[in-house]
């Protein structure tokens, strides 16, 4: 696999997501610390002192002696208490305590104290040495109570803990490249298996069996394919079915053709009534020609175009009664019987030249098949807001098995037909093409040693 193919494999692609993943995600960690560490810290400290305030109002005096200290030592906050006689520090001496010798404070507290107010919050900010603290005094019974807090410098922090996150950025990345090959591998190693075994599908091989997968969307594309890879097993099946038909069909008729032509121009021809005879036999193989490659031009065209329907209003059984007058000689010269059961008149609405074609093919079919009484039954029903035709014959009839593929281009069934017609498998899909492009309801019905029904539903207005 040269470079350029590896850029655009799975492994490749795999790994560069899960790098760009754990970076951007120990990225946005690094930007929000530098924004919301110092934020969080100080709202942290801010209801920190905001709880001992509400605490120390609730207090008694008596307690508050006793308490404040407590409370400072184990807050890490430095306390004044001022009262109208005297002034007591809890904690004074720790670190950063702006309690004392702060004249900055000094001034605040005095002022705090001469506005006799009940409650004040203050954040101090000493630029000359870049310091930051909350301040919070609490009116009590006999005086005043401050709470101060320093807020400490995090830069320290954030220098630290920005170097653990480079640290671990190369060690996340140092994982997603050992993930993103065992991840890649788990899902190419099917995908592989089903590219070489598509490439054999596509030589031809469509015994090939595509394995399934623990993953979701590779078990349905091997499904997909399995299915594929059945469909055109038997379509190359039906196809080497139709070669060996429509040769068959081509062939015969063209000997016919060609031996009765040679027999006009060697033998019959000073006989004019031979001659005439042999004329009529060329004419009849060239009507069967005509009708074979009609059927393959009409469903390649309709399967290749979107064939727009004319749809009309006509009435059914004028074209049935139409269509029956073509099958007199069916009548006279081989003793066919077709019985009719329909209306007078009937108005549908469809593509008239469709349809009529659907009942051609459908009748055909039956006269092919039907059994030794020649028997071809037509009936038309009116049901609800439908019109039920159906044709049916009186042959041997279709296995089950059989019957879901009667409508597949190129099909044609074992049994033997009753008239020596050109058949080629095609009747039945153009009937299939043009019911499905109406919308029509269709279907067959059988039953061994006793018949075969066609039938199909026109919607009515």
């Amino acid at each position: 696999m040269n470079i350029k193919n590896k850029i655009k494999s799975i492994n490749f692609k795999t790994l560069v997501y899960l790098i760009i993943f754990s970076i951007a995600i120990l990225l946005f960690l690094m930007l929000s610390q530098s924004i919301l560490l110092k934020y969080s810290y100080e709202k942290y400290q801010e209801k920190k002192i905001q709880k001992i305030t509400l605490n120390i109002k609730n207090e008694t005096i008596n307690n508050l002696y006793y308490n404040l200290e407590n409370i400072a030592y184990n807050n890490s906050v430095c306390i004044k208490y001022v009262t109208n006689t005297n002034t007591i520090n809890y904690n004074i001496l720790m670190v950063g305590c702006g309690l004392k010798n702060n004249n900055q404070v000094t001034n605040i507290i005095n002022d705090i104290i001469a506005q006799n107010e009940n409650l004040k919050y203050i954040k101090l900010i000493n630029n000359s040495n870049n310091s930051r603290a909350i301040l919070s005094g609490v009116k009590v019974e006999n005086g005043y109570i401050f709470i101060y807090s320093p807020l400490e410098d995090l830069n320290g922090a954030r220098y630290i803990l920005h170097k653990e996150l480079v640290l671990i950025t190369i060690i996340v990345v140092f994982i997603a490249c050992f993930i993103s090959y065992f991840l890649s591998k788990k899902i190419t190693k099917p995908i592989v298996k089903i590219t070489k075994k598509a490439q054999e599908l596509g030589e031809g091989n469509y015994q090939i069996k595509f394995d399934s997968s623990d993953i979701l969307e590779i078990n349905e594309l091997a499904n997909t394919l399995n299915h594929v890879s059945s469909d055109l097993s038997k379509i190359d099946e039906l196809r080497r079915d139709l070669m060996a038909n429509v040769s068959h069909d081509l062939k015969t008729p063209l000997t016919m053709i060609r031996a009765y032509a040679e027999m006009i121009r060697d033998i019959s021809y000073a006989d004019e009534a031979k001659t005439k005879e042999n004329l009529n036999i060329i004419i009849e193989e060239v009507e069967r020609l005509n009708i074979l490659v009609n059927d393959i031009l009409e469903l390649s065209r309709m399967q290749a175009t979107n064939d727009e329907l004319k749809l009309e209003n006509f009435d059914l059984c004028a074209i049935i009664n139409d269509i029956m007058k073509k099958y007199e000689i069916l009548k006279t010269t081989e003793d066919y019987h077709f019985i009719l059961d329909i209306p007078p008149k009937l108005i549908v609405y469809a593509d008239k030249q469709k349809i009529t074609q659907v009942i051609y093919n459908l009748i055909n079919n039956a006269l092919n098949y039907t059994g030794s009484d020649k028997k071809v039954f037509i009936t038309i029903k009116k049901i609800k807001k439908e019109v039920l035709i159906e044709i049916t014959d009186t042959g041997k009839g279709i296995k089950k098995e059989e019957l879901p593929y009667i409508w597949d281009k190129y099909y044609k069934s074992d049994k033997l037909h009753r008239r020596n017609v050109v058949s080629t498998g095609l009747g039945l899909s153009i009937v299939k093409e043009i019911l499905t492009k109406h919308k029509f309801d269709y279907g067959v019905k059988s039953t061994l040693n006793k018949g075969t029904t066609f039938y199909f539903k026109i919607k009515t207005k």
